[in-house]
């Protein structure tokens, strides 16, 4: 080898150096990159499971009042807005486990057999009604608390009157 081949190999000049640096903040950059996606998809997360449980809490309140029959009553509405609240009526033993805000209303004007379902007998009376439950999150982990509302539309079958 002739010393000007030696000179040059031994003059690196630090260009390792860079090259690590380099490959350290790409590394550094991929790293940040991939944990704040982390906490986003967390948080995301977080963000479907109260909008879930506040669906099924309102869920759960029309299963539970559509099952008690004395929630039909008509006479437990009021005689102006034609409704009823029946979890806070204290008359009625409806259980509320979760805590939803219920609204019945009754629908005077509507009458007869529901529309495409078949009911062909005369001797029958129908009174409708719009059930809303409004169901919230029950972690009540932050001040933007989920809400859901459900509606339902029920159909009560009354003997001819």
């Amino acid at each position: 080898m002739s010393s000007k081949d030696s000179t040059i190999l031994r003059n690196q000049s630090g260009a390792i150096l860079v090259i690590a640096l380099l490959i350290m903040l790409v590394m550094t950059l991929i790293g940040l990159a991939s944990s704040s996606t982390s906490i986003f998809e967390i948080m995301l997360s977080g963000i479907k499971r109260s909008s879930t449980d506040a669906f099924y809490a309102a869920d759960t309140g029309i299963s539970e009042i559509t099952t008690n029959i004395a929630n039909f009553n008509l006479a437990s509405y009021d005689a102006t807005t034609h409704q009823y609240s029946p979890f806070s009526d204290s008359n009625n033993v409806t259980p509320n486990p979760t805590k939803v805000a219920a609204t019945i209303t009754n629908i005077p004007a509507q009458s007869g057999p529901p529309r495409g379902t078949g009911f062909s007998a005369i001797n029958l009376g129908y009174s409708y009604y719009q059930i809303q439950c409004v169901g919230k999150d029950q972690a009540n982990l932050n001040s933007n608390q989920s809400t859901a509302t459900v509606q339902e539309e029920v159909v009560r079958l009354l003997p001819a009157q």
